[in-house]
């Protein structure tokens, strides 16, 4: 799969290069030619407060919140990094989510919640695509190609939101585990029972928490719309924000429908260029917005990694600490 997507990569960087290529570094020169650094830290920082609402979604997929909530978001925004560049990566990013916590929350916890969280932040990313289509009807004509994709991106967030959901309710997960023993691709089973037990149980009894982890996760993918609006803004694009949301949507609904290609390059940038052109604006302008969007994610992937050394240095130094004890 590491290979897979690796490969992926590459071709999306190669579609990326012909965009470019077509689009020509003349126009998209002229788009950043009055961009100063103030500007970029601004379009940075509406992420940082994605950051803060996600993970307070991502402690309410916790049965019990026992974590302290600067662990929590500094194991969010080094796993999201993680999550960004792993097609070169050897561990995922949610796995390092759980094991960054590992000091304060055990994995037989930690570990149910980053899969609970991971439901609930797509299924707020399918109810912010549902407002999107919402929007969309209101200022686009109802046969407008971004409708009718946006439409049919939703279909594949339902069926797949549905099905990750009903693998998680119908004990899948324990006779998923049984089988790969059987198989002998792992010695015990007990572990997936376990995970399915919990995973179950909180979906039953933890309702409560459910709808919180995925009314913060709608927040933040909302907060990203207005995020959109700031970099439209930074672009000299004159778009309001409810056609800002209409993009954000629409492009929430192309990551989530090429999640192999590693952050959707050069599909998401095409989509962008696309709906940019059907929206009575050029394709230079969504490209321009998808290499401003990309910077971003630049800048926040060296904070998330320099937060994942410190926070494992950190975890060394107490454990040396508690050895000498």
């Amino acid at each position: 799969m590491r290979r897979v997507r690796l490969i992926l990569l590459l071709a999306g960087i190669g579609v990326l290069a012909v965009l470019v290529a077509r689009v020509g570094t003349d126009a998209l020169g002229a788009a950043f030619a009055e961009l100063r650094w103030w500007q970029f830290f601004l379009v940075c920082l509406p992420y940082g407060v994605i950051m803060v609402v996600d993970t307070l979604g991502w402690r309410y997929a916790f049965a019990r919140g026992r974590a302290p909530f600067h662990r929590l978001l500094g194991a969010r925004i080094a796993g999201e990094a993680l999550n960004a560049v792993t097609a070169v990566a050897s561990v995922g990013g949610e796995a390092v989510k759980a094991w960054l916590i590992r000091r304060d929350v055990p994995y037989e916890e930690s570990v149910p919640s980053v899969v609970i969280a991971k439901t609930t932040i797509t299924i707020a990313q399918a109810l912010f695509l549902l407002v999107g289509i919402a929007v969309a009807w209101a200022v686009l004509p109802v046969d407008s190609g971004v409708v009718r994709s946006m439409l049919w991106l939703l279909g594949v967030e339902v069926v797949a939101v549905g099905g990750f959901v009903l693998a998680q309710v119908a004990g899948l997960v324990r006779r998923g585990g049984r089988l790969l023993a059987w198989l002998g691709v792992v010695g015990d089973p007990s572990y997936a029972e376990r995970l399915d037990l919990t995973l179950r149980e909180f979906y039953r009894r933890d309702w409560r928490r459910l709808v919180l982890s995925v009314g913060f996760h709608l927040g933040g993918w909302l907060i990203g719309a207005l995020e959109a609006y700031v970099m439209l803004v930074v672009l000299r694009v004159p778009v309001p924000l409810l056609t800002a949301t209409v993009v954000e949507a629409f492009g929430s609904g192309v990551r989530f429908a090429t999640f192999l290609v590693p952050a959707s390059v050069g599909v998401l940038d095409g989509a962008n260029a696309a709906a940019f052109d059907a929206l009575g604006f050029t394709a230079g302008a969504g490209l321009a917005f998808s290499l401003m969007r990309r910077g971003r994610q630049a800048a926040w992937i060296v904070v998330g990694l320099v937060t994942l050394v410190v926070m494992r240095s950190s975890a060394s130094l107490d454990r040396a600490r508690r050895l000498v004890a």
